[in-house]
């Protein structure tokens, strides 16, 4: 892109593009109307701190952007090997829970029953996931160039129709499966369990930090990118309540299956309304999308482990490129180690455990990355008070420091909550889903002492 062409139309959609997601509106429309007030809490206290902290990092450290050098620039290099491993590892930990949902949709082709046949899902997640490493071993372009055009099919589209379905639906005064009250909306705060939802909802919100390393390149930064994160937050939050609010008025959440809830919405609404011809066209639109997406994803995350590579925190063999420009050890390695992680389906007792289990593993080691991301944040500021940024977060200095502490307390409270077992979903008995969450956090954090030992060995 040339220097300073992106306006607040352009932004505001590479925001949107980079977070806004059909896939977790199953997730979130578990929780009936109380995701309402959780939506506004994880916004407060997640989303917007991360947009503006991110985006004034990387116009304040413009040579050096990235969390890498931030957390190395405050803590030092360990710390920030750390913090992309965190950013890599909880990758591929959220591939099997996308790649399952493209297998769950896809059934609506052959037979829904397969969505909860773990064999299956297994199946097509080993398939897809190599056939995708394959693709991008053939370079960025091809794969930019399919995710572009089936991220607009896949996501814009349906999540449109979802929404407007469950408008209509709402509106005619069809039967209801949830009920709109202030009890039910404002859940009781005292109980633990009623704050599981976040961990859906924050989940929704992550990687908008990803797009904000277009700063550099908007016009009048100091204004356009408020306006842009404003307008992404109020979309954002229009789209993810309203879909799953759709979901969750005409299917009973015992009920909802997660990995290919979405499908089963439209196909009520669909059959409801004479339109289940329309069904196979959704299934092909939905699928397409979301492989165009994850097809772009293998690349991001591969280039932090590139990172720690040329760091000397791995062999020189991770380092190297091929002729197309992506390190082959870093994919192949990304292969075999989301080959692994999908066998978490056969750890829990149903598929909508197993799901849930690696998306709430996925959030809680991106969580750890951000906190430190914010407290590197709030060092860096003390630190380098002379450096004057492109662009300031609203209050300046006091708004950057509120917006940091916001954002720790919210990564926190996510972070406990995740190890609580979600009532509404089988994952066996609450010590079988403690026991397994700790273990499978503290094996996906190990790796990285490995990588500490293999540089100081390295360097005798």
């Amino acid at each position: 892109m040339n220097k300073k062409n992106i306006g607040l139309i352009a932004l505001t959609l590479l925001m949107t593009g980079a977070i806004d997601s059909i896939r977790n509106l199953p997730t979130t429309a578990l929780f009936g109307p109380s995701l309402i007030f959780f939506f506004i809490v994880g916004a407060i206290f997640f989303l917007l701190p991360t947009g503006l902290i991110s985006a004034e990092l990387v116009s304040t450290y413009q040579e050096k952007g990235g969390i890498y050098e931030w957390t190395k620039m405050a803590f030092g290099e360990k710390t920030g090997v750390l913090a992309i491993w965190l950013q890599w590892i909880n990758t591929m930990v959220w591939y099997p829970t996308i790649l399952s949902f493209i297998a769950g949709t896809a059934t609506y082709l052959l037979d829904p029953s397969l969505a909860q046949n773990k064999t299956y899902l297994v199946s097509v997640i080993l398939g897809g996931f190599w056939i995708m490493t394959i693709i991008n071993l053939y370079g960025l372009n091809i794969s930019a160039t399919i995710a572009s055009w089936f991220g607009l099919i896949g996501m814009v589209i349906p999540m449109a129709l979802i929404v407007i379905l469950g408008l209509i639906w709402l509106f005619s005064g069809k039967p209801l499966q949830v009920h709109f009250t202030a009890h039910t909306i404002i859940p009781h705060l005292g109980v633990d369990t009623n704050w599981i939802s976040l961990t859906a909802i924050i989940t929704s919100f992550l990687g908008i930090e990803l797009a904000t390393v277009h700063i550099r390149q908007v016009n009048n930064p100091q204004k356009t990118f408020p306006k842009a994160l404003l307008t992404t937050v109020s979309f954002i939050l229009i789209t993810m309540i309203f879909g799953s609010l759709a979901i969750a008025i005409v299917l009973p959440a015992n009920q909802i299956n997660l990995v290919d809830g979405i499908m089963q919405a439209f196909q009520n609404f669909l059959h409801d309304y004479h339109l289940a011809f329309a069904l196979p066209i959704l299934t092909v639109m939905i699928v397409v999308g979301s492989i165009g997406g994850i097809i772009n994803w293998l690349i991001s995350p591969a280039k932090g482990l590139m990172q720690a590579a040329q760091n000397g925190y791995l062999p020189k063999l991770f380092a190297k490129q091929n002729e197309n420009g992506v390190s082959s050890a870093v994919l192949i390695t990304q292969a075999i180690l989301v080959s692994i992680i999908c066998l978490a389906f056969l750890l829990m007792p149903s598929v909508n455990g197993s799901y849930w289990l690696l998306t709430d593993l996925s959030t809680e080691l991106y969580l750890l990355m951000y906190v430190l991301m914010f407290l590197a944040a709030i060092i860096l500021k003390k630190r380098h008070t002379g450096i004057k940024p492109v662009y300031q977060v609203p209050g300046k200095t006091v708004g950057y420091y509120t917006l940091s502490v916001f954002g720790i307390l919210g990564c926190l409270v996510s972070l406990y909550v995740g190890f609580l077992p979600p009532g509404n979903i089988d994952v066996g008995t609450p010590l079988h889903y403690f026991l397994t969450f700790a273990i499978s956090m503290l094996v996906m954090m190990m790796p990285v002492l490995g990588l500490y030992a293999y540089k100081k060995l390295a360097r005798h």
